[in-house]
């Protein structure tokens, strides 16, 4: 008796259930945990990103289980089981939900003056998306569908939320992949830009300084968002969700009208709905997804697009710095990829290296918004065309 106790007891455990693929997966989990604790690489998205992962690969947990419906006596469809946590969160970014709210809160967070007070920077923002339609290009002759190059290709313009929405939209299948992937490539930032960036400047380049930015009024500030959004939404009106949310953030912020809604956007709303995010989105790299051959081939395109996208940048920089007769130093070109702050800090240590006189780092901010602005853009454009 005893004995067969043991036995069902046993035979109801995971480990039974466990398999190969599911313990590479939660190997692949704790690298990742590891990654975000102990090198912290980007740990407010990846943490929750790699324990989603983790959650999702325990065999019989059921967390990421669909309900499961039956047909009663009055022929209508009944529950029969309800659907697991994550499950029901995962809904949130489904849904397209939970990725503009991020854009809420960074917007709250985001300073646009370096922008107002630079427009030329916008154009560098744009040339940084140059990696998303390059890889977008080459994803399709990979053999992807338009839908999945689409959104392989917005790795490029390192920015997470826009990434998952996009692909939420278009091919959620490969959700787990291209979350991990376009995370990843955020958090090394630090190691992939300073390469690229030397290779295609001189020295002469990266020691140039540049002019204070003027001072910008507040009722610049404040008129900003609300003009970007009218013309944003006339111009790609798919794009509206994303921008629309990242420029009522930065009015509440501007504003300075709204102080408890806009401390409440860019912490206890960000933060809440980051863990909601990122926890799901983990959870959709489950093994039968996630070990298969185009992951390795969409893990390979992020990472030529985010290079693309930081060539792309210091190259119009060296366009801009020879027609301004040498007063832009190309490396804030660099920094049009949107992992904001961190593009923009890596254009101000590379160019501090070369000159320590040199402060780069709010002339690199104008770009670093303005890539914010294009990746939703460049979003919109895809789910356009695709959606």
């Amino acid at each position: 008796m005893f004995i067969d106790v043991i036995r069902d007891f046993w035979a109801s455990t995971g480990f039974v259930a466990l398999t190969w693929q599911q313990l590479v997966m939660l190997g692949v989990a704790c690298l990742l945990l590891y990654l975000a604790i102990v090198k912290q690489y980007e740990p407010l998205l990846l943490l929750p990103i790699s324990f989603g992962m983790l959650l999702a690969n325990l065999p019989l947990a059921f967390l990421m289980g669909e309900p499961i419906y039956e047909i009663g006596k009055d022929g209508l469809p009944h529950v029969k089981q309800y659907g697991g946590l994550l499950y029901y969160l995962y809904q949130g970014v489904k849904l397209g939900i939970y990725p503009p709210l991020i854009f809420l809160g960074v917007g709250a967070m985001t300073d646009f003056g370096p922008l107002i007070a630079n427009p030329r920077s916008l154009l560098l923002g744009a040339a940084a998306q140059f990696g998303i339609f390059t890889t977008f290009m080459g994803a399709i002759a990979l053999g992807f569908t338009g839908p999945e190059a689409a959104s392989i290709g917005i790795i490029g313009g390192a920015d997470g939320p826009t990434a998952i929405f996009l692909t939420s939209k278009l091919a959620p299948h490969l959700l787990g992949p291209i979350a991990v992937a376009a995370y990843s490539y955020m958090a090394l930032v630090p190691i992939i830009q300073p390469p690229i960036m030397k290779a295609l400047t001189t020295r002469e380049e990266r020691r140039t300084k540049m002019e204070q930015l003027r001072p910008v009024t507040k009722t610049e500030k404040v008129l900003f968002p609300i003009i970007v959004t009218i013309l944003g939404a006339l111009l790609l009106p798919s794009a509206a969700g994303l921008l629309g949310m990242l420029m009522l953030g930065n009015l509440f912020r501007e504003s300075g009208v709204v102080d408890r809604i806009f401390k409440t956007a860019q912490n206890e709303l960000i933060n809440i709905v980051t863990i909601f995010l990122g926890t799901t989105v983990g959870a959709t790299a489950s093994a039968e997804k996630f070990l298969r051959a185009d992951t390795l081939k969409i893990i390979a395109l992020g990472l030529i697009a985010f290079s693309i996208g930081t060539a792309a940048g210091v190259l119009f920089g060296k366009i801009m710095y020879i027609a301004s007769g040498k007063k832009v130093n190309p490396l804030i070109g660099s920094a049009g990829v949107s992992a904001v702050p961190m593009a923009a800090r890596v254009s101000q240590v590379v160019g501090q290296k070369e000159n320590p006189s040199n402060f780069l780092l709010m002339h690199a901010m104008g770009p670093n918004v303005a890539g914010v602005i294009g990746s939703a853009i460049a979003a919109g454009v895809l789910l356009s065309i695709f959606g």
